[in-house]
């Protein structure tokens, strides 16, 4: 199975702009793509009807090929953690529809809600639903003050609990300072040995793409 499991050091990182790009990679290249947020809370309502804007990004990005539960299994209005927002989501049910998503799919990239230890039950976070999955883990980060320890935390802390780290991406908004984002890059690559990317719309997130997601024959 190709694919990933998109984490952050917290919300608002750019969990969803990174996932978004290397989605539109995959099918530049001529891969299908199943981008799925299984959870997403701080939704709204348009006609009465409960969605995600960031599980629709991804499915855009990925084609637009997606319904039903393949766009998204649980979405909650409150901007809350998922195990706030709800004590009933069923990670058997989320696992059930990963797996029928992959079977439709080249690449398959899950998206988590917040950071690594975000609660979905009383017993199970974020890194249980990404140790189900069984995909190497990309961690997304800001580009900008603080985010040398906020990465090196969670980089631990998925190392820790046995998933494959395949990079590190600071995610580099335009009003960032670019010398301080390559800063922080250079910094954070002295105390871990993997791959640490800058991405802002460049090429680079292309190259790392291609080079780790070859297309199955």
């Amino acid at each position: 199975m190709n694919g990933y499991f998109i984490t952050g050091t917290g919300t608002g990182v750019g969990k969803t702009y990174v996932t978004a790009a290397i989605a539109r990679t995959a099918r530049a290249a001529g891969q299908r793509v199943f981008a799925f947020k299984p959870i997403e809370t701080g939704c709204s309502r348009c006609d009465g009807v409960l969605g995600g804007s960031d599980q629709m990004i991804l499915c855009e990005a990925a084609g637009n090929w997606q319904t039903g539960l393949l766009r998204g299994v649980y979405q909650f209005e409150p901007p809350v953690a998922p195990a706030v927002a709800s004590p009933t989501i069923d990670l058997e049910r989320i696992h059930r529809v990963f797996l029928e998503g992959t079977s439709h799919a080249d690449l398959t990239l899950v998206e988590g809600a917040g950071g690594w230890r975000v609660p979905i039950t009383k017993t199970a976070d974020m890194s249980t639903l990404a140790r189900a999955c069984g995909l190497p883990v990309i961690v997304v980060a800001t580009a900008t003050l603080g985010t040398i320890n906020h990465s090196l935390l969670t980089l631990e802390a998925v190392e820790r609990d046995g998933l494959t780290v395949a990079a590190l991406v600071l995610s580099r908004q335009p009003s960032d300072d670019p010398d301080v984002a390559a800063t922080n890059a250079r910094v954070i690559k002295t105390s871990w040995s993997g791959r640490v990317l800058v991405y802002s719309g460049s090429e680079n997130l292309a190259a790392f793409h291609v080079q780790h997601v070859p297309r199955e024959t």
